[in-house]
């Protein structure tokens, strides 16, 4: 999968400002934030594919950095609770068939473009649409005006064709990035998986703590999120897994305020690593969650916390 990068109308490889001509090759294209990239949008993706495939199309991805509504003025106040970082959407994309994935760079100037102005000199003339396809709700450009009746009126004209993937449903509920965070709010981590198609993921970078895990006998790995506006579940502690030099471990991973040794009510994230002893300060670290254990508590003692941990392990240990 090649990225690249669409910025004040510059197309440059991703990363760099060395500039890009995508020469229009004919394109099967489609166009969303794809936060989650969860079983919905992998069906929307792998029809544009198949379609591609079929007519001797490029296979295009248009997506966006950073998400829309951390750039319209109102639409949204503190964190925006996203599925996925940037980073872990491009490596979600990557294990699609896909051509190229186009990241275009939302700014107030790019917001205030018109549905047709983006479609006629974005999808077609840089990208060479010669087919679009959409999900049934999908809605686009300024004030979300863009539509299938905007695509089917201008594909006349400028001559692609329109394809609408219809609903998709799990049981009676349809797949949708909304549906996920509210089951992850509440700790229905399996459930959340499940539309998911894959385990939620939490990525941070390993920082210092204050090695109170460690004084009883289970040390954990205290992690900076990259990426402050990544949606955290529940509060509680979970199963999770992690890699470490290309091999998986279990791990506890522990969400919320730390009420027994810390009283400053400010949440963080950290994981007890099983059978894993060495040093990962300054490492980055993904890890994906499997299971709610319990809530979060306050223990009278360590002592107390630590014997709620050796249960937890024991939790953990049976789904190893």
């Amino acid at each position: 999968m090649r990225i690249v990068e669409y910025d004040n109308d510059l197309v440059c490889n991703y990363g760099f400002r060395s500039p890009v001509d995508l020469s229009c090759t004919p394109s099967a294209v489609t166009v969303g934030s794809y936060d989650g990239v969860h079983t919905g949008h992998r069906q929307i993706i792998a029809r544009m594919a198949a379609i591609a495939r079929s007519r001797y199309l490029r296979s295009v991805v248009v997506t966006f950095e950073p998400h829309p509504r951390k750039v319209l003025k109102g639409a949204v106040s503190g964190p925006l609770g996203l599925l996925t970082t940037f980073e872990e959407k491009i490596d979600l994309l990557a294990r699609e068939t896909i051509d190229l994935l186009f990241v275009i760079r939302f700014t107030p100037d790019f917001a205030s473009r018109t549905s047709d102005d983006f479609i006629r000199n974005v999808l077609v003339k840089l990208l060479g649409a010669r087919t679009i396809i959409i999900g049934y709700d999908h809605a686009f450009g300024r004030d979300r005006s863009g539509s299938r009746r905007t695509l089917d009126y201008l594909g006349l004209e400028l001559g692609f064709d329109v394809e609408v993937v219809e609903e998709i449903l799990m049981g009676k509920e349809h797949f949708s990035s909304t549906r996920i965070r509210r089951l992850l709010e509440v700790g229905k981590i399996e459930e959340a998986n499940a539309f998911l198609g894959y385990p939620y993921m939490i990525s941070g970078r390993v920082v210092d703590g204050e090695k109170r895990g460690r004084n009883i006998g289970f040390p954990t790995v205290n992690l900076k999120l990259s990426d402050t506006d990544k949606l955290l579940p529940r509060p509680g502690v979970y199963h999770a897994q992690t890699e470490v030099n290309g091999r998986l471990y279990n791990a506890m991973m522990n969400v919320g305020v730390r009420p027994t040794v810390s009283s400053e009510g400010m949440t963080t994230v950290e994981a007890h690593i099983l059978g894993y002893n060495g040093d990962l300060y300054g490492a980055t670290l993904r890890f994906t969650l499997h299971r709610f254990i319990r809530e979060e508590q306050k223990f009278s003692s360590l002592e107390e916390l630590k014997m709620q941990l050796e249960k937890d392990k024991k939790t953990v240990e049976l789904y190893c």
